[in-house]
């Protein structure tokens, strides 16, 4: 064939095959597929995955997902977010090319979900139309206001001494079993009438306690205006470590849309260990007391999330209730005090409070508020200076009077006013006091009006002062 003519027919193929591909749109699909080289407990080292990110998802075989927690040069360190009992070496690892994120939106609220997004009621699935990743920059200082309104938790005793300001992050630490998710559900049911949506995230709790605390919000109501995130104590570590940063996700949601919303963190003390286990698994320098160096930047890129927004970006407000457990009492320890210098103010629950009946066992002496004062209802003002140094002094000279020394008159009339004040700020859970009655019984408290009054009559006797104001009692 001459020259000139194969050329041509070279030239027609080619145009053959360009009009083809026109036609047919031939796609090429590459992905990168990984190779599970072992499996410990929640955690699985991967090969074979050199485009992979950090805390982006990839999923194993059966639907499992995992986060990418570690980025070495021959391997990944992934963390499993499920049951990974049926993965062995060898399985086959996908990218998936997006981070951990989590469903958010209206229908969220009155729901009981997991750190996945997936229902954990009888309700049906979730129906949502938006995802938000569960790490996120917090606001930036420009974006914030001041904190300006007060959040009542419809308890005396931290409304009046230690209150709490809409954008502001109180830590609430003491040790087991001192009432510590009480006062948090408390607060979530005074909600009830304040426009304030509530997220209360359970970390690593029993599936029995869990049970509890939604059947407490559920029996006052409180689940029209309340998500709750679980993780149960026989969950992956995994689970446990991004349950607190899926919930701010989805209270930031409604932050954005200028709403004010309460979370609770329940309790950050299994978020710590749940880290600390997932670090060592993932052979992680320990340090202090085993926890990994950076345990304090988690729990602070966390915390710094919750604030009040400025009126041009809506004006919501996000505030958190940390939960921390102490052990003997020991503020001093290693987690308590990296939340408690995160933190904007605790307030301290007392073991030996909690052993004489005195409930709630907030120790005034121990328990501060930075922020929520300025926030603070001006009628509280006029009553809580003099209220929180009354009482502290009758603290000091309760210590002294229990040597069996001789009291004169001054002393005794001090020691009976603090014995009414410590009366007065007794309060049965679920049993709240609106602000309006708080600040009555307050102003009759300082007014000495109790002072004749029985210790074992001081209950009547507030209840009859309610009455007589107008109030409705307390159920």
């Amino acid at each position: 064939m001459p020259e000139a003519s194969l050329h041509a027919a070279l030239k027609q193929a080619f145009l053959d095959v360009s009009e083809a591909n026109k036609i047919f749109k031939p796609t090429m699909v590459v992905s990168e597929v990984g190779r599970v080289r072992s499996v410990s407990a929640g955690v699985a080292k991967v090969t074979g995955l050199p485009g992979v990110g950090f805390e982006e998802l990839v999923t194993f075989p059966g639907g499992l997902f995992g986060m990418v927690f570690d980025l070495e040069q021959a391997e990944i360190g992934v963390v499993l977010l499920g049951n990974y009992w049926h993965l062995q070496a060898g399985d086959v690892v996908e990218r998936t090319g997006r981070v951990m994120d989590v469903p958010v939106g209206n229908a969220l609220i009155g729901r009981v979900i997991s750190p996945l997004g997936e229902a954990l009621d009888d309700k049906g699935p979730l129906s949502y139309n938006k995802r938000l990743p569960i790490e996120r920059q917090a606001a930036a200082i420009m974006d914030r206001a001041a904190v300006n309104a007060p959040l009542q938790t419809g308890i005396k005793v931290i409304d009046a001494l230690v209150p709490i300001g809409r954008g502001q992050r109180e830590l609430i630490l003491g040790d087991r079993q001192t009432g510590k998710t009480t006062i948090a559900v408390d607060t979530i049911l005074n909600q009830h009438d304040q426009n304030v949506l509530c997220v209360y995230c359970a970390i690593g709790q029993r599936a029995s306690a869990v049970a509890k605390v939604v059947d407490q919000l559920q029996s006052h109501g409180a689940m029209t205006y309340t998500c709750v995130v679980v993780t149960e104590g026989n969950n992956p570590p995994g689970l446990s470590y991004i349950a607190p940063y899926a919930a701010t996700s989805i209270a930031e949601y409604f932050m954005q849309q200028g709403r004010d919303v309460l979370i609770v963190y329940d309790d950050l003390t299994n978020h710590a260990r749940a880290y600390r286990e997932l670090s060592l698994l993932l052979r992680r320098p320990p340090g202090r007391e085993a926890f990994p160096g950076d345990i304090f930047y988690i729990h602070s890129r966390l915390l710094e999330r919750a604030t009040h927004l400025s009126p041009t970006l809506g004006g919501g407000s996000l505030t958190a209730l940390p939960i921390i457990e102490t052990e003997a009492q020991n503020m001093a320890a290693y987690i308590p005090t990296n939340l408690i210098s995160i933190t904007d103010g605790q307030i301290y629950l007392s073991p030996k409070l909690f052993e004489l009946g005195v409930l709630p066992a907030v120790d005034v002496g121990r328990s501060v508020s930075r922020v929520g004062s300025k926030a603070q209802l001006p009628a509280y003002s006029k009553v809580a200076g003099s209220l929180k140094l009354a009482y502290a002094q009758f603290e000091e000279l309760e210590g002294f009077a229990r040597f069996g020394t001789r009291l004169d008159d001054n002393t005794r009339k001090i020691l009976a006013h603090g014995q009414r004040i410590r009366a007065c700020l007794e309060q049965p859970e679920h049993e709240l006091v609106p602000a309006p009655a708080q600040i009555t019984l307050l102003q009759a408290l300082i007014a000495g009006k109790f002072d004749d009054v029985a210790l074992d009559d001081m209950r009547k006797a507030e209840q009859a002062l309610y009455t007589t104001a107008g109030f409705k009692q307390s159920p």
